[in-house]
């Protein structure tokens, strides 16, 4: 009995520390499946190993290969049925094997165990159970045959990172149960492997023996004290997460912005987007007025939180999810009803998912989620005939707090509050009188909802366009110009600049009004702003014309700008000179004034050439006062902007202009072309990029910057466009310093 429990204790030790790591990875799983598929692997490796001790040591590995290859089908088809996925299982198994990796370490926490969650595990946990009955059972070295488990916890333990609790209670079990393995299948006390030598040579073995223990046990000594501080001041670190090293799924360019489809898809009312077939009864949601036709349910596309001045973007962080998403705690103050909807797709292209918001499971389709917008996408792609399920938690405010609820301020909304530079003066003034006639927070932004559907026109054919040009002429434009008419884009994308210039947080949202079941189609396609209030959430308006009402025109109701405004910081400079057309003369006399022609020719001429050197000269003072201005006054912030300006118009003065699409880094990258011709100085090649890296975090963090960021801004343009002047001739620098553009180009 003692000797087959001596027999049995390496086998079950290495079971014990293999399934100990499967505990550690399954922190970060939902349910526990994970953790019985890696228990699985470990006794059918370590079990393998066992059965065919008695073959050759080179035959082992492919039987237990082999039987690898089942196992893991096995747990395949087992993760595939929990999970519902749709396809085959040469489908799913061929997507697991090539995503496995990206998938574990791009998935939201908790990760559901799905083909492509659980193969790398299972593998992992197999191979490493084979390794260490190997070498522990065959070569007989059990302390050596324990590194391949202890590899494994570690590789679990930092796949987790900093994404659960310290797995100390798995950790301590693992060293208990080593420690157990170890002293069990020891040798007995009265068994002497120095039996039958000879004294001579059993001495000399026993001093070796004795030097060996004590080189070792200084050894272990030394290592405790040069590691042990390290050690110790890792107790209280925060783990890496390798989930950083790892890109998660991204949406296409198409689905950036897709508020700019929303003109195309006007266009084009009867395309059939989707199929919807909706389980709940209609909305009701006060919020969900003549936009959505009243009983149509508000499904969700996108939501855009982030606006540079020229587009909104949506900026969210998708991870890959099983089919149960992540809950968040509903606001307070607010109902919520379960919605589920069948969908299936049809010409509606992209990633983006529609959904009700906000989604709590998605079956039929594996997705990445994003919890804070609440927006699903597909990484593969929509295509026709794509049909899944979602099951949705719609929250429904409570009207009857709006009208005292305030709006949350500080750096956890500084995002959607952000109001980037070169916003019209006529937007701010209204956005002023709209805010002062209007305290609280939820009167300003019916105002501004007001304003809208008061004065503008809602038409299918106004062009795509949401800068800060585009919403100026959507606002103030001539009725009988074009002006004051626009579809959702314009009307939503307005209403959120100006509450944010109003001092509400505020996004834009792309969705459909879509009936209860039946065909969603081109026309139902639409956007709404939201804004965000403490213990309501957010909350959509709506500021789209009613059907049967005549808009007023902007001039009865907004404030005309003052007879004398005040200079602004940078005045527009007169390029051409106006001039009264002279008298005609006498025919073949001379003029009344009695000047001679010569004289009045020579007099002529000097007075142009006088005009137009005082031109030039105008010109370049005010190219330097705007460069002074603009990187020199104002708040770092404002500063580190300006640079940025004074970089965009050098390589625009260079025949390089930049897209309004690219982001800093890629116009970082385009500065670098400007040289392409030429060897600059080594500085300007980072002046760029430096001045990339201040703008986005100016852009993405608010208020950080310092006044020594500001002046290595100013440093870095300066370098820069000294650098590109300096390489082209003579006669284009000259022109270079008196070009009117810059003055009167807009931002």
């Amino acid at each position: 009995m003692v000797r087959l429990l001596r027999a049995a204790a390496v086998p079950v030790t290495l079971v014990v520390l293999v399934t100990l790591a499967g505990v550690v990875l399954g922190r970060v799983y939902a349910g526990s499946l994970l953790t019985m598929l890696v228990a699985g692997s470990a006794v059918g490796s370590v079990l393998v190993s066992m059965v065919t001790r008695r073959l050759a040591s080179w035959l082992v590995a492919p039987v237990s290969v082999l039987a690898m290859l089942g196992w893991t089908a096995v747990c395949l088809r087992l993760a595939a049925a929990d999970a519902q996925l749709p396809g085959g299982f040469v489908e799913v198994a061929g997507d697991a094997a090539r995503n496995a990796i990206p998938r574990l370490l791009t998935a939201m926490i908790p990760v559901e165990a799905t083909p492509d969650t659980i193969l790398l595990p299972v593998v992992a946990a197999w191979l490493a159970g084979l390794a260490g009955a190997e070498v522990a059972l065959r070569a007989g070295r059990v302390l050596l045959g324990y590194l391949p488990p202890v590899l494994l916890h570690a590789g679990a333990v930092y796949v987790v990172g900093p994404n659960a609790e310290p797995a100390i209670g798995a950790t301590a079990a693992f060293v208990v149960a080593a420690a157990l393995g170890l002293a069990v299948s020891s040798r007995r006390p009265d068994e002497d492997p120095l039996d039958g030598l000879a004294p001579t040579v059993r001495s000399g073995v026993q001093v070796r023996l004795a030097v060996a223990s004590a080189a070792g046990t200084a050894v272990v000594v030394a290592l405790a004290a040069l590691l042990g501080p390290a050690v110790a001041a890792l107790v209280d670190a925060r783990p890496v997460d390798p989930r950083r090293y790892v890109e998660p799924p991204q949406v296409e360019t198409l689905d950036e912005n897709p508020l700019i489809r929303i003109s195309g898809w006007a266009l084009n009312p009867e395309q059939e987007l989707f199929q919807v077939a909706t389980d709940s009864p209609g909305p009701t949601d006060p919020t969900e007025g003549a936009a959505t036709g009243g009983a149509a349910v508000r499904i969700r596309l996108a939501v855009l939180s982030d606006y540079d001045g020229v587009t909104w973007r949506v900026g969210a962080t998708y991870r890959n999810a099983g089919r149960i998403l992540p809950t968040t705690e509903p606001a307070p103050h607010a109902t919520v009803d379960t919605v589920r909807q069948e969908i299936t797709v049809g010409d509606l292209s992209g990633r983006l998912l529609p959904a009700v918001p906000t989604p709590r499971e998605v079956s039929g389709a594996r997705v990445a989620y994003d919890p804070g917008t609440g927006t699903l996408i597909r990484p593969d792609g929509l295509a026709p005939g794509l049909r899944y399920t979602v099951t949705s938690a719609r929250e429904r405010p409570d009207a009857n707090l709006l009208a005292t609820a305030n709006t949350p301020a500080g750096d956890g909304v500084a995002r959607v509050l952000h109001v980037p530079d070169g916003a019209p003066e006529q937007l701010r003034r209204l956005a002023t009188q709209l805010a002062e006639e209007n305290g609280a927070p939820y009167a300003r932004a019916a105002a501004i909802e007001q304003w809208l559907s008061e004065h503008y026109r809602l038409v299918a054919d106004a062009p795509s366009g949401h800068a800060y040009p585009n919403l100026a002429f959507f606002l103030f434009g001539p009725r009988n110009g074009g002006g004051q008419r626009g579809t959702s884009e314009q009307f939503a994308a307005s209403f959120a600049v100006l509450g944010r210039l109003a001092g509400l947080p505020t996004r834009v949202v792309v969705g459909f009004a879509a009936p209860g079941s039946g065909p969603v189609r081109a026309a139902d396609a639409y956007a709404w702003p939201e804004v965000l209030f403490d213990g309501l959430g957010w909350v959509a308006f709506d500021p789209l014309p009613r059907p049967d009402e005549e808009p007023r025109p902007v001039e009865e109701d907004f404030r005309p700008q003052p007879e004398d405004p005040p200079p602004s910081e940078q005045p527009e400079p007169t390029l051409e000179p106006t001039a009264s057309p002279p008298a005609a003369a006498a025919p073949g006399g001379p003029t009344d004034s009695g000047v001679p022609t010569p004289v009045l020719v020579g007099g002529t001429g000097g007075g142009l050439l006088l005009v137009v050197v005082a031109l030039l000269v105008t010109l370049a003072g005010l190219r330097r006062a705007q460069t002074r201005a603009r990187l020199h006054r104002g708040d770092p912030q404002h500063r580190i902007a300006g640079a940025w300006r004074e970089l965009t118009d050098t390589l625009r003065l260079a025949g390089q202009p930049v897209a309004a699409d690219l982001s800093a880094t890629e116009v970082a990258a385009q500065a670098r072309q400007a040289f392409a011709d030429v060897r600059p100085p080594a500085a300007a090649y980072g002046a760029a990029e430096e001045l990339a890296r201040l703008v986005n975090q100016v852009s993405f963090a608010p208020g950080t910057a310092d006044e020594e960021q500001a002046g290595a801004a100013a440093a870095a343009v300066t370098v820069y466009t000294a650098a590109v002047r300096a390489a082209r001739p003579r006669w284009r620098r000259l022109l270079w310093s008196v070009h009117p553009g810059p003055l009167r180009w807009r931002r």
